[in-house]
């Protein structure tokens, strides 16, 4: 346990993100014993152009006029900085030497923003938690000279093209100067050890609290009258992460089978052959608090990763939240699974998906789904930060050179 410390996060996802986060909730969970600076990204110049009309960029730009505070307290221990510099979009420079030299001064930029509210805070002594803000906080370290600077690696983010023509590169060398790299894949781990051996496995937290069978209430009328079994997925349906072929394959070799997708569709999805199979039903989005129900007439739960350089090392929340509600749950085998081998049934072929799910069928029982639901209530945050909190010490406990 770290406590009445000082720390400073960034990362990838402002605190107003419309989507979830591991760093917002990693935030929360730190700032109950400790004070937290969370500091947003800073807009670029392509988003001020490119997404002008968003509420949430339309608010920034107030923001960096001065017409609304750009330092937030949002609760006892935690602050939320909204950076007033702007940033010269740069990810795609092709040449190294321009892209370094320009990011230093977007870093430089940053910095002085960040070291304004630290100044403000009266911070001192802080610590710096980077969630693969691997372009904008690549010169923190030196710039802001931290205690300790920790390098967090939730996602595989260098093999998405976005990032691959300087992240190669850049988080390679981010983590080689980090004091620490932690992540929340065995296989992320690995990685990470290649450029820095104080690179550790820290587990992953997730709220599975609305998972909870006596929660339900009433099943929802678009699945009520779906005939069981129904062998279900949730999530957003996107041909990069997930497998559409062993999803035909299983609804074409048992049409006594249900196969109902609960998620927004990529345009591979709308495409596929899948909307002409009588026995495959897409249900579309449905917003967070009615999840649980849908997930509880699911009688096996897939996620039929495709197994490439996006989805090997990425830890799948969605798997807590299945094993939280005891569904007997069918995967993908990858490195990252390897938490969950004893609670999941893992397929390397659409020939074992379809083996598995049968026998996930034949033998589920009480006692296993317990099981699965105590195993999966055991990764909260409060946990997962412990783990970052034991790794720190190591590296603060080590005699100094």
């Amino acid at each position: 346990m770290i406590k009445n410390r000082d720390f400073i996060i960034v990362g990838l996802q402002a605190l107003d993100s419309r989507i979830g986060s591991n760093c917002i909730n990693i935030a929360h969970e730190i700032s109950r014993h400790n004070r937290v600076l969370y500091v947003n990204y800073p807009l670029d110049r392509m988003t001020k152009i490119r997404e002008k009309n968003d509420p949430l960029i339309q608010k920034r730009l107030r923001i960096n006029k001065g017409e609304e505070p750009d330092l937030v307290q949002v609760s006892e221990n935690m602050w939320n900085l909204f950076p007033k510099t702007t940033l010269e979009s740069i990810s795609q420079l092709p040449v190294d030497m321009l892209f370094d030299f320009v990011n230093k001064i977007n870093n430089e930029r940053f910095a002085k923003e960040i070291k304004s509210a630290i100044e403000r805070l009266n911070f001192s002594n802080y610590f710096i938690f980077n969630d693969s803000d691997m372009f904008r906080s690549f010169y923190l370290k030196e710039l802001l000279k931290p205690e300790l600077y920790v390098y967090y690696t939730r996602d595989n983010l260098i093999a998405v093209d976005f990032w691959k023509k300087q992240g190669i590169r850049i988080e390679a060398d981010l983590m080689k100067k980090a004091d620490l790299v932690v992540a929340n894949s065995t296989y992320l781990a690995e990685h990470a050890r290649q450029f820095n051996p104080n690179s550790h496995y820290v587990g992953q937290g997730c709220d599975v609290s609305l998972f909870d069978q006596k929660l339900i209430k009433t099943i929802p009328e678009d699945i009520a009258k779906i005939k069981k079994p129904i062998i279900g997925y949730i999530g957003a349906l996107f041909s990069l992460r997930l497998d559409i072929g062993v999803l035909v394959y299983l609804s074409e070799q048992r049409p006594d089978w249900s196969i109902v997708l609960v998620g927004p569709e990529d345009e591979a999805f709308k495409a596929s052959k899948l909307h002409q199979i009588s026995n495959v039903y897409f249900l579309g989005s449905k917003p967070m608090e009615e999840l649980p129900s849908y997930l509880n007439e699911f009688d096996v739960a897939l996620n039929p990763q495709k197994l490439n350089e996006v989805t090997i090392g990425n830890y799948p929340r969605k798997i807590d939240e299945y094993l939280a509600m005891g569904k007997p749950t069918v995967a993908t085998l990858t490195k990252a699974m390897d938490v969950f081998k004893d609670y999941t049934y893992l397929a390397e072929s659409k020939e074992d998906y379809l083996r598995l799910v049968e026998q996930a069928l034949q033998e589920n029982s009480a006692e296993k789904e317990q099981a699965r639901s105590v195993f999966a209530k055991s990764h909260t945050w409060e946990n997962n930060v412990n783990e970052i909190y034991n790794s720190m010490l190591q590296i603060m406990q080590k005699p100094k050179l």
